[in-house]
């Protein structure tokens, strides 16, 4: 919305000036609206790859199962990651909220961190299971079980480079209202992947293992 006044000056026979002076009004709310808007859009799309394991896991077109292929250690240290990486985005929040700039920048550093860890490992278990001839094409349970969990890591892969590009803005402009904001839009995202990899862990990795 932009607030518009006009003025008018000169004497009789001479031309009129016009002057306008705009004022950008952002919605304080604004931003997190969309952003909520943007969430429920990923709920839907995870929602939509779940429903598509739970038709599919059980397909394995005579190759491995889950219980052939996960190893659970493995899935457990790379869940720790990530779940840490929440607390520690956490931390680096409540430093924001003091005005600690340094602390805050050093938070997100390890936070950053911890998720590139994820994705070496996720990184780590595909190559392998590639490597054992468990790929996507091998059978519906391995496409449904690659779609999903590719999509969260490609996911948290956005979020690293989001995280990133707002240590670098919080070094330039310090705390500044924009920047609490974009900090709490991607703690909303972050916390929200946190979620679904749980829902990730509990239903395909610890079921999956079942007999």
């Amino acid at each position: 919305m932009s607030e518009m006044s006009t003025t008018m000056t000169g004497a009789s026979g001479a031309d009129n000036k016009l002057q306008f002076h705009v004022t950008e009004h952002h919605p304080e709310n604004g931003t997190l609206l969309g952003f909520w808007l943007y969430l429920m859009s990923d709920v839907l799309l995870f929602a939509s790859l779940f429903v598509a394991y739970a038709v599919l896991g059980r397909s394995y077109a005579g190759g491995p199962s889950g219980a052939d292929l996960f190893d659970l250690p493995l899935v457990a240290l790379n869940t720790s990651f990530l779940l840490l990486s929440s607390i520690t985005y956490g931390f680096a929040m409540l430093a924001a909220q003091r005005k600690a700039l340094s602390t805050a920048i050093v938070w997100l550093g390890i936070t950053g961190l911890f998720g590139a860890a994820f994705i070496g490992l996720e990184l780590y278990e595909f190559i392998n299971l590639i490597h054992e001839g468990a790929g996507p094409q091998r059978s519906a349970f391995l496409t449904a079980f690659f779609s999903l969990v590719s999509t969260h890591g490609l996911h948290v892969t956005f979020g690293i480079i989001w995280l990133i590009t707002l240590m670098f803005q919080l070094g330039r402009h310090g705390i500044t209202p924009e920047n609490m904001r974009r900090m709490t839009c991607l703690s909303m995202f972050w916390h929200f992947l946190d979620v679904v990899w749980i829902g990730v862990f509990t239903f395909v990795y610890l079921m999956g293992v079942l007999p």
